[in-house]
Protein backbone atom coordinates (compact mmCIF):
# COMPACT_ATOMS: atom_id res chain seq x y z
CA UNK A 1 0.00 0.00 0.00
CA UNK A 2 1.56 3.29 -1.05
CA UNK A 3 2.18 5.99 1.49
CA UNK A 4 -0.86 8.39 0.25
CA UNK A 5 -3.61 5.83 0.69
CA UNK A 6 -2.70 4.88 4.04
CA UNK A 7 -1.58 9.03 5.43
CA UNK A 8 -4.85 11.19 6.72
CA UNK A 9 -6.83 13.24 5.04
CA UNK A 10 -5.27 16.22 3.09
CA UNK A 11 -5.01 19.71 4.99
CA UNK A 12 -7.17 20.66 2.08
CA UNK A 13 -9.61 17.97 2.29
CA UNK A 14 -9.43 18.85 6.06
CA UNK A 15 -10.36 22.45 5.09
CA UNK A 16 -12.82 22.04 2.78
CA UNK A 17 -14.67 19.06 5.34
CA UNK A 18 -14.73 22.57 7.73
CA UNK A 19 -15.56 24.93 5.50
CA UNK A 20 -18.74 22.51 4.25
CA UNK A 21 -19.25 22.01 7.73
CA UNK A 22 -19.55 25.96 8.52
CA UNK A 23 -21.67 26.18 5.27
CA UNK A 24 -23.88 23.90 6.61
CA UNK A 25 -24.48 25.22 10.41
CA UNK A 26 -24.74 28.74 8.16
CA UNK A 27 -28.01 27.45 6.03
CA UNK A 28 -29.45 25.67 8.96
CA UNK A 29 -28.68 28.61 11.49
CA UNK A 30 -32.62 29.03 12.19
CA UNK A 31 -32.86 25.44 13.07
CA UNK A 32 -30.08 24.90 14.81
CA UNK A 33 -30.60 28.32 16.80
CA UNK A 34 -34.16 27.15 17.83
CA UNK A 35 -32.50 24.22 19.67
CA UNK A 36 -30.17 26.00 21.20
CA UNK A 37 -32.71 28.88 22.37
CA UNK A 38 -34.73 25.92 24.18
CA UNK A 39 -31.36 25.07 25.90
CA UNK A 40 -30.03 28.25 27.07
CA UNK A 41 -33.95 29.05 28.76
CA UNK A 42 -34.37 25.18 30.29
CA UNK A 43 -30.32 26.50 31.86
CA UNK A 44 -31.60 29.61 32.74
CA UNK A 45 -35.22 28.47 34.61
CA UNK A 46 -32.76 25.75 35.61
CA UNK A 47 -31.06 28.12 38.00
CA UNK A 48 -34.15 31.11 38.38
CA UNK A 49 -35.97 27.47 40.12
CA UNK A 50 -32.77 26.24 41.99
CA UNK A 51 -33.13 23.00 40.45
CA UNK A 52 -36.95 22.64 40.47
CA UNK A 53 -37.42 22.48 37.00
CA UNK A 54 -35.64 19.87 36.22
CA UNK A 55 -36.76 17.24 39.17
CA UNK A 56 -38.03 14.14 37.39
CA UNK A 57 -41.34 14.46 38.88
CA UNK A 58 -41.28 18.48 37.25
CA UNK A 59 -40.19 16.91 34.03
CA UNK A 60 -43.68 15.10 33.67
CA UNK A 61 -45.49 17.59 34.61
CA UNK A 62 -44.14 20.17 31.91
CA UNK A 63 -44.83 16.96 29.65
CA UNK A 64 -48.28 16.45 30.81
CA UNK A 65 -49.16 19.78 31.50
CA UNK A 66 -47.84 20.74 27.60
CA UNK A 67 -49.13 17.62 25.37
CA UNK A 68 -52.23 19.63 24.43
CA UNK A 69 -50.25 22.71 23.12
CA UNK A 70 -47.58 19.29 20.99
CA UNK A 71 -50.64 17.68 19.93
CA UNK A 72 -52.84 21.09 18.35
CA UNK A 73 -48.81 22.15 16.85
CA UNK A 74 -48.19 19.22 14.94
CA UNK A 75 -51.68 19.85 12.93
CA UNK A 76 -51.46 23.66 13.22
CA UNK A 77 -48.04 23.47 11.51
CA UNK A 78 -49.13 22.02 8.28
CA UNK A 79 -51.63 24.32 7.89
CA UNK A 80 -49.70 27.49 8.48
CA UNK A 81 -47.51 25.62 5.74
CA UNK A 82 -50.41 25.52 3.57
CA UNK A 83 -50.94 29.50 4.42
CA UNK A 84 -54.27 28.77 6.62
CA UNK A 85 -54.70 29.46 9.64
CA UNK A 86 -57.13 27.68 12.38
CA UNK A 87 -58.37 29.95 15.13
CA UNK A 88 -60.89 27.51 16.47
CA UNK A 89 -58.58 24.49 18.12
CA UNK A 90 -59.57 25.98 21.63
CA UNK A 91 -63.20 26.10 21.50
CA UNK A 92 -63.43 22.26 19.92
CA UNK A 93 -60.86 20.76 22.63
CA UNK A 94 -63.79 22.71 24.95
CA UNK A 95 -67.01 21.13 22.41
CA UNK A 96 -65.37 18.03 21.65
CA UNK A 97 -64.26 17.51 25.74
CA UNK A 98 -67.88 18.42 26.60
CA UNK A 99 -69.20 15.87 24.20
CA UNK A 100 -67.07 12.98 25.63
CA UNK A 101 -67.78 14.06 29.13
CA UNK A 102 -71.49 13.83 28.68
CA UNK A 103 -71.29 10.12 26.43
CA UNK A 104 -69.17 8.74 29.74
CA UNK A 105 -71.10 10.26 32.98
CA UNK A 106 -74.79 10.83 31.68
CA UNK A 107 -75.20 8.34 28.72
CA UNK A 108 -73.72 5.83 30.56
CA UNK A 109 -71.60 4.98 27.28
CA UNK A 110 -67.68 2.62 27.91
CA UNK A 111 -64.91 4.98 27.81
CA UNK A 112 -63.36 3.24 24.88
CA UNK A 113 -66.27 3.67 22.98
CA UNK A 114 -66.75 7.95 24.04
CA UNK A 115 -63.19 8.21 23.08
CA UNK A 116 -63.66 6.66 19.69
CA UNK A 117 -67.15 8.79 19.21
CA UNK A 118 -65.16 11.81 20.05
CA UNK A 119 -62.24 11.26 17.24
CA UNK A 120 -65.31 11.12 15.22
CA UNK A 121 -67.03 13.98 15.69
CA UNK A 122 -63.40 15.69 15.62
CA UNK A 123 -62.95 14.66 12.04
CA UNK A 124 -66.84 15.29 11.36
CA UNK A 125 -65.87 19.03 12.31
CA UNK A 126 -62.41 18.88 10.00
CA UNK A 127 -64.66 18.22 7.31
CA UNK A 128 -67.17 21.14 7.85
CA UNK A 129 -63.88 23.92 8.49
CA UNK A 130 -62.59 22.01 5.41
CA UNK A 131 -65.66 22.19 3.21
CA UNK A 132 -66.25 25.89 3.79
CA UNK A 133 -62.45 26.60 3.37
CA UNK A 134 -61.63 24.77 0.32
CA UNK A 135 -64.92 24.41 -1.80
CA UNK A 136 -66.48 27.22 -1.01
CA UNK A 137 -63.69 29.64 -0.77
CA UNK A 138 -64.17 31.07 2.59
CA UNK A 139 -60.38 31.83 4.24
CA UNK A 140 -59.46 29.86 6.63
CA UNK A 141 -59.25 32.68 9.31
CA UNK A 142 -62.86 33.59 8.82
CA UNK A 143 -63.76 30.13 8.67
CA UNK A 144 -62.58 29.05 11.80
CA UNK A 145 -63.21 32.25 13.81
CA UNK A 146 -66.76 31.51 13.47
CA UNK A 147 -65.62 28.01 14.47
CA UNK A 148 -64.47 29.09 17.57
CA UNK A 149 -67.35 31.27 18.42
CA UNK A 150 -70.14 28.68 16.92
CA UNK A 151 -68.36 25.46 19.05
CA UNK A 152 -67.56 27.49 22.22
CA UNK A 153 -70.99 28.58 22.62
CA UNK A 154 -72.07 25.04 21.78
CA UNK A 155 -69.44 23.64 24.23
CA UNK A 156 -71.40 26.39 27.12
CA UNK A 157 -74.99 25.23 25.98
CA UNK A 158 -74.20 21.33 26.36
CA UNK A 159 -71.52 21.12 29.32
CA UNK A 160 -73.02 24.06 31.83
CA UNK A 161 -71.17 24.49 34.36
CA UNK A 162 -69.06 21.46 34.41
CA UNK A 163 -69.03 17.69 34.21
CA UNK A 164 -67.15 15.55 36.46
CA UNK A 165 -65.30 12.14 34.93
CA UNK A 166 -65.40 9.31 37.40
CA UNK A 167 -63.97 6.41 35.56
CA UNK A 168 -60.67 5.76 36.87
CA UNK A 169 -59.45 3.85 33.56
CA UNK A 170 -59.94 7.06 31.60
CA UNK A 171 -58.42 9.65 34.38
CA UNK A 172 -55.32 6.75 33.84
CA UNK A 173 -54.62 7.99 30.44
CA UNK A 174 -53.17 11.29 31.72
CA UNK A 175 -52.17 10.03 34.91
CA UNK A 176 -50.58 6.66 34.63
CA UNK A 177 -47.27 5.11 33.15
CA UNK A 178 -46.39 2.44 30.80
CA UNK A 179 -46.02 -0.89 32.88
CA UNK A 180 -42.38 -1.86 33.97
CA UNK A 181 -41.80 -5.40 32.39
CA UNK A 182 -38.47 -5.12 33.08
CA UNK A 183 -38.41 -4.24 36.49
CA UNK A 184 -36.33 -1.97 38.49
CA UNK A 185 -32.62 -1.31 37.98
CA UNK A 186 -31.40 0.49 41.14
CA UNK A 187 -33.77 3.19 41.40
CA UNK A 188 -34.54 3.60 37.75
CA UNK A 189 -37.44 2.19 35.79
CA UNK A 190 -36.11 -0.70 33.37
CA UNK A 191 -38.64 -0.25 30.71
CA UNK A 192 -37.70 3.21 30.52
CA UNK A 193 -33.66 2.73 30.56
CA UNK A 194 -34.59 0.15 27.22
CA UNK A 195 -36.24 2.64 25.40
CA UNK A 196 -34.80 5.36 25.93
CA UNK A 197 -30.86 3.45 24.58
CA UNK A 198 -33.18 2.12 21.64
CA UNK A 199 -34.38 5.80 20.71
CA UNK A 200 -30.59 6.29 20.55
CA UNK A 201 -29.70 3.65 18.31
CA UNK A 202 -32.37 4.53 16.05
CA UNK A 203 -31.66 7.61 15.99
CA UNK A 204 -27.75 7.66 14.85
CA UNK A 205 -28.92 4.97 12.53
CA UNK A 206 -31.67 7.63 10.72
CA UNK A 207 -28.85 10.01 10.52
CA UNK A 208 -26.68 7.73 8.68
CA UNK A 209 -29.53 6.12 6.65
CA UNK A 210 -30.27 9.81 5.41
CA UNK A 211 -26.85 9.85 4.56
CA UNK A 212 -26.64 6.74 2.50
CA UNK A 213 -29.62 7.55 0.41
CA UNK A 214 -28.19 11.28 -0.48
CA UNK A 215 -25.37 9.70 -1.88
CA UNK A 216 -26.85 6.92 -3.29
CA UNK A 217 -29.22 9.84 -5.67
CA UNK A 218 -26.19 12.17 -6.32
CA UNK A 219 -26.33 14.32 -3.76
CA UNK A 220 -23.92 15.78 -1.81
CA UNK A 221 -24.63 14.60 1.81
CA UNK A 222 -23.78 17.25 5.47
CA UNK A 223 -20.54 16.77 6.46
CA UNK A 224 -19.33 13.74 8.40
CA UNK A 225 -18.65 15.48 11.27
CA UNK A 226 -22.10 17.27 11.29
CA UNK A 227 -23.82 14.00 11.60
CA UNK A 228 -21.43 12.75 14.23
CA UNK A 229 -22.20 16.21 16.47
CA UNK A 230 -25.59 15.76 15.78
CA UNK A 231 -25.95 12.29 16.90
CA UNK A 232 -23.37 12.84 20.12
CA UNK A 233 -25.75 15.99 21.10
CA UNK A 234 -28.76 14.06 20.89
CA UNK A 235 -27.51 11.23 22.62
CA UNK A 236 -26.77 13.51 25.46
CA UNK A 237 -30.28 14.91 25.21
CA UNK A 238 -31.88 11.62 24.91
CA UNK A 239 -29.78 10.22 28.18
CA UNK A 240 -30.77 12.84 30.09
CA UNK A 241 -34.13 12.51 29.62
CA UNK A 242 -34.38 9.10 30.11
CA UNK A 243 -32.64 9.30 33.38
CA UNK A 244 -35.06 11.76 34.44
CA UNK A 245 -38.28 9.90 33.55
CA UNK A 246 -36.25 6.63 34.73
CA UNK A 247 -36.60 7.86 38.13
CA UNK A 248 -39.91 9.66 38.40
CA UNK A 249 -43.27 8.51 39.91
CA UNK A 250 -43.22 6.87 43.01
CA UNK A 251 -43.01 3.59 44.35
CA UNK A 252 -45.65 1.59 42.98
CA UNK A 253 -45.61 3.36 39.01
CA UNK A 254 -43.05 5.57 37.04
CA UNK A 255 -41.31 6.00 33.83
CA UNK A 256 -42.56 6.34 30.57
CA UNK A 257 -46.29 8.71 31.04
CA UNK A 258 -48.78 7.19 28.49
CA UNK A 259 -49.30 10.74 27.43
CA UNK A 260 -45.69 10.89 26.28
CA UNK A 261 -46.72 7.32 24.33
CA UNK A 262 -49.23 9.51 22.70
CA UNK A 263 -47.51 12.44 21.78
CA UNK A 264 -44.56 10.11 20.70
CA UNK A 265 -46.19 8.47 18.14
CA UNK A 266 -48.27 11.46 16.42
CA UNK A 267 -45.04 13.45 15.94
CA UNK A 268 -43.64 10.38 14.21
CA UNK A 269 -46.72 9.84 12.13
CA UNK A 270 -47.28 13.13 11.04
CA UNK A 271 -43.67 13.79 10.40
CA UNK A 272 -43.72 10.98 8.02
CA UNK A 273 -46.50 11.85 6.67
CA UNK A 274 -45.55 15.69 6.07
CA UNK A 275 -41.82 14.34 4.85
CA UNK A 276 -42.05 10.95 3.26
CA UNK A 277 -45.31 11.30 1.59
CA UNK A 278 -46.79 12.93 -1.80
CA UNK A 279 -49.51 14.51 0.53
CA UNK A 280 -46.77 15.92 2.45
CA UNK A 281 -45.00 17.33 -0.79
CA UNK A 282 -47.93 18.63 -2.06
CA UNK A 283 -48.83 20.82 1.19
CA UNK A 284 -45.67 22.63 0.48
CA UNK A 285 -45.74 23.04 -3.00
CA UNK A 286 -49.49 24.59 -2.10
CA UNK A 287 -47.59 26.67 0.87
CA UNK A 288 -44.54 27.80 -1.82
CA UNK A 289 -46.77 28.78 -4.65
CA UNK A 290 -50.53 28.15 -5.05
CA UNK A 291 -50.73 29.19 -8.56
CA UNK A 292 -47.65 26.87 -9.34
CA UNK A 293 -49.42 23.97 -7.89
CA UNK A 294 -52.29 24.33 -9.72
CA UNK A 295 -50.27 24.65 -12.96
CA UNK A 296 -48.32 21.29 -11.84
CA UNK A 297 -51.90 19.19 -11.25
CA UNK A 298 -52.30 19.23 -7.74
CA UNK A 299 -55.60 19.22 -6.14
CA UNK A 300 -55.96 22.51 -4.08
CA UNK A 301 -58.83 21.97 -2.82
CA UNK A 302 -58.39 18.48 -1.68
CA UNK A 303 -55.28 19.36 0.09
CA UNK A 304 -56.99 21.77 2.03
CA UNK A 305 -59.79 19.91 2.46
CA UNK A 306 -57.82 17.01 4.05
CA UNK A 307 -55.39 19.51 6.16
CA UNK A 308 -58.47 20.79 8.60
CA UNK A 309 -59.87 17.46 8.17
CA UNK A 310 -56.51 16.44 10.40
CA UNK A 311 -56.74 19.37 12.53
CA UNK A 312 -60.20 18.40 13.67
CA UNK A 313 -58.84 14.92 14.07
CA UNK A 314 -55.56 16.45 16.83
CA UNK A 315 -57.90 18.88 18.29
CA UNK A 316 -60.10 15.95 19.06
CA UNK A 317 -56.65 13.55 20.19
CA UNK A 318 -55.96 16.92 22.56
CA UNK A 319 -59.51 17.74 23.85
CA UNK A 320 -59.56 13.50 25.44
CA UNK A 321 -56.18 13.98 26.85
CA UNK A 322 -56.91 17.22 28.08
CA UNK A 323 -60.11 15.75 29.90
CA UNK A 324 -58.28 12.89 30.93
CA UNK A 325 -56.07 15.49 32.91
CA UNK A 326 -58.63 17.87 34.34
CA UNK A 327 -61.13 14.79 34.92
CA UNK A 328 -63.23 17.63 34.51
CA UNK A 329 -65.52 19.17 31.57
CA UNK A 330 -66.30 23.20 31.44
CA UNK A 331 -67.14 25.42 28.89
CA UNK A 332 -63.85 27.36 29.50
CA UNK A 333 -61.80 24.51 28.59
CA UNK A 334 -59.15 25.34 25.62
CA UNK A 335 -58.90 29.14 26.61
CA UNK A 336 -55.90 30.00 24.33
CA UNK A 337 -54.93 26.91 23.63
CA UNK A 338 -54.94 28.23 19.50
CA UNK A 339 -52.24 30.68 20.54
CA UNK A 340 -50.30 28.49 22.33
CA UNK A 341 -50.18 26.02 19.03
CA UNK A 342 -49.44 29.01 16.58
CA UNK A 343 -46.88 30.49 18.42
CA UNK A 344 -45.57 27.22 19.07
CA UNK A 345 -45.38 27.04 15.22
CA UNK A 346 -43.75 30.68 14.71
CA UNK A 347 -41.32 30.01 17.31
CA UNK A 348 -40.72 26.45 16.21
CA UNK A 349 -39.69 28.19 12.79
CA UNK A 350 -42.51 28.15 10.57
CA UNK A 351 -42.71 30.87 7.87
CA UNK A 352 -45.43 33.01 8.47
CA UNK A 353 -45.88 33.42 4.57
CA UNK A 354 -46.18 29.58 4.31
CA UNK A 355 -44.39 27.43 2.76
CA UNK A 356 -41.42 26.37 5.21
CA UNK A 357 -41.91 24.57 8.61
CA UNK A 358 -41.74 20.95 10.27
CA UNK A 359 -43.11 19.52 12.93
CA UNK A 360 -39.75 18.55 14.81
CA UNK A 361 -39.57 22.92 15.02
CA UNK A 362 -42.92 22.79 16.14
CA UNK A 363 -42.38 20.49 19.26
CA UNK A 364 -39.60 22.40 20.22
CA UNK A 365 -41.42 25.94 19.91
CA UNK A 366 -44.00 23.82 22.14
CA UNK A 367 -41.12 23.08 24.65
CA UNK A 368 -40.37 26.51 24.82
CA UNK A 369 -43.46 27.63 25.70
CA UNK A 370 -43.92 25.40 27.83
CA UNK A 371 -40.64 25.85 30.12
CA UNK A 372 -41.90 29.45 29.94
CA UNK A 373 -44.92 28.97 31.41
CA UNK A 374 -43.86 26.19 34.07
CA UNK A 375 -40.34 27.90 34.74
CA UNK A 376 -42.35 31.10 35.50
CA UNK A 377 -45.29 29.63 37.52
CA UNK A 378 -43.01 27.77 39.67
CA UNK A 379 -41.27 31.01 40.46
CA UNK A 380 -44.67 32.33 41.35
CA UNK A 381 -44.99 35.28 38.48
CA UNK A 382 -48.41 36.53 37.69
CA UNK A 383 -50.40 34.90 34.85
CA UNK A 384 -50.80 38.46 33.13
CA UNK A 385 -46.78 39.17 33.51
CA UNK A 386 -46.70 35.57 32.11
CA UNK A 387 -48.77 36.06 28.90
CA UNK A 388 -46.78 39.48 28.31
CA UNK A 389 -43.74 37.34 28.14
CA UNK A 390 -44.68 34.43 26.03
CA UNK A 391 -45.94 37.68 23.68
CA UNK A 392 -42.59 38.74 23.51
CA UNK A 393 -40.85 35.40 22.82
CA UNK A 394 -43.59 35.28 19.77
CA UNK A 395 -42.87 38.92 18.38
CA UNK A 396 -38.97 38.11 18.41
CA UNK A 397 -39.61 34.61 16.62
CA UNK A 398 -41.40 36.39 14.14
CA UNK A 399 -39.23 39.46 13.34
CA UNK A 400 -35.94 36.64 13.16
CA UNK A 401 -37.75 35.21 10.66
CA UNK A 402 -38.59 38.23 8.80
CA UNK A 403 -35.45 40.03 9.33
CA UNK A 404 -33.56 36.49 7.57
CA UNK A 405 -35.83 36.67 4.87
CA UNK A 406 -34.92 40.04 4.02
CA UNK A 407 -31.47 39.36 4.33
CA UNK A 408 -31.46 36.79 2.25
CA UNK A 409 -33.10 38.89 -0.64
Amino acid sequence: MSSATASPASPAKQKQEGNGLLATIANNARQYGIVAALLVIVVVFEVLTKGVLLKPNSFVSLIQQNAYVIILAIGMVMVIIATHIDLSVGSLVAFIGGVCAILMERQGVNWMLAIVVSLLVGVIIGMWQGFWVAYVGIPGFITTLAGMLIFRGLATVIVGESVPITSDAFRGIARNYLPNIFGFWGQFDGLTVVVGLLCIVAYAWSQLSKRRRAEKVGLIPEPMSLTIIKIAVISVAILFVTYLLASSGNATQGGIPIMLVIVGVLVLVYNFILTRTVFGRHVYAVGGNRKAAILSGINTKRVDFILFVHMGFLSAVAAICMLSRLASATAQSGMEFEMDAIASCFIGGTAVAGGVGTIPGAVVGAFVMGVINQGLSIMGVDTAIVKTIKGLVLLLAVAVDIISKRKKS
